[in-house]
């Protein structure tokens, strides 16, 4: 079976200025993979390029087995969702409306959303707890209720893969839980997602597998706790592992990695 999404001595970078390469992996379906790095270390720019919006420097992007480059971009936009990290927008565009951006994809060129599409981008805004938003200026919420706006544009797409850059990073305590029981769900229901966020805590709570990227190149990759130990994030971010340690809880940590 064809992986879901495949990187083959990938290379990445703007230009000729190369930010990462030689990195080698798969996903499979259904699977949650958590991307963390520092701060400039090309999560973003690995993304964008799995996604066909840069081109590699060197090596392949697949899904589903094919070039991302080959596939027509409508179809890939059914089959891949992608939730940036959140930004003010530029046009007074209602909330409804923006998660019916999502829909583009399964509408035909030249009609208007259905009543479908409509009961879609509200099932959506609903599931993530925002839905008494619909009729809101989007310019107008605030910068964690723009994140959960994009999330929900993202899975009224209906993916078949959700890419998300940070999903919680501008987001109060409460609603990073619901995100995270959100992902879970997901999980449970067989969607396939590729995330990055800076809280190793929040990927040892939903991965299946954690990579690690720094210093130009895919340090490791692997299960939760084998993969990001205190030593393995210490020397990521450079910061001591007792530092780390404490930070995620050293006995919680001993007592998750033992059972």
């Amino acid at each position: 079976m064809s992986a879901v999404l495949q990187a083959q001595a990938l290379s990445i970078g703007h230009g000729r200025r190369c930010v990462a390469q030689g990195l080698n992996f798969a996903l499979a379906t259904g699977e949650v993979l958590c991307l963390l790095g520092a701060n400039g270390g090309g999560k973003t720019t690995l993304l964008r390029t799995l996604l066909g919006l840069l081109a590699p420097l060197a090596g392949e992007v697949s899904c589903g087995g094919q070039n991302v480059a080959a596939w027509p971009r409508a179809a890939f936009a059914r089959h891949v969702g992608y939730v940036p990290q959140a930004h003010a927008g530029l046009f007074a565009f209602t909330v409804e409306d923006v998660v019916l951006m999502g829909r583009a994809a399964r509408v035909g060129r030249f009609s208007a959303p259905s009543a479908q599409d409509r009961r879609i981008a509200l099932q959506c805004l609903e599931l993530l707890g925002v839905g008494h938003l619909r009729r809101s200026v989007y310019t107008a919420i605030s910068g964690g209720e723009r994140q959960l706006a994009l999330i929900a544009r993202a899975l009224a797409q209906e993916p078949a893969l959700l890419v998300m850059d940070e999903p919680t990073a501008s987001l109060d305590f409460g609603n990073q839980i619901r995100v995270l029981q959100h992902i879970e769900r997901l999980r449970a229901a067989g969607m396939t997602v590729l995330m990055t966020t800076h809280q190793p805590e929040h990927a040892l709570r939903v991965a299946d597998r954690i990579a690690l990227l720094g210093g130009g190149r895919l340090v490791a990759i692997g299960a939760p706790h084998a993969t990001a130990t205190p030593a393995a994030l210490a020397a990521l971010y450079g910061v001591s592992e007792a530092a780390v340690a404490a930070s995620l809880g050293s006995a919680c940590w001993a007592e998750e990695a033992l059972a």
